[in-house]
């Protein structure tokens, strides 16, 4: 769930910044001809930037795996359910190597 953030109308002490930092910001609303003048980014910055912002982007997160596991549902008894619950937390890694063996892999 996404925060929402407020936005400061007044410097408030003890954020990080100083007042003097918080008067240095002018960031007055664009007026129509500034907004008519503007460039889309890939057209004012060089290729090598959204390289690297698209290999950053890769390299976030975890490693891609060769073989991801695949989510599925599926219908038990419920005596098979409380018996692989009842050996302890991993019950699911216990379940699907029973599959494997089962499968005979």
């Amino acid at each position: 769930m996404a925060m929402k953030r407020r936005i400061l109308k007044e410097f408030q002490p003890g954020r990080g910044y100083t007042k003097e930092d918080w008067d240095a910001v002018d960031s007055p609303p664009l007026t129509d001809e500034e907004l008519a003048s503007m460039r889309p980014a890939r057209e004012v910055l060089p290729p090598e930037f959204f390289e690297a912002i698209d290999e950053m982007r890769r390299a976030r997160g975890r490693p891609k795996l060769e073989a991801p596991k695949v989510a599925v549902t599926l219908r038990l008894d419920p005596n098979v359910l409380e018996k692989f619950k009842a050996a302890g937390k991993d019950w699911r890694a216990r379940m699907a190597e029973e599959l494997r063996k089962a499968a005979g892999l």
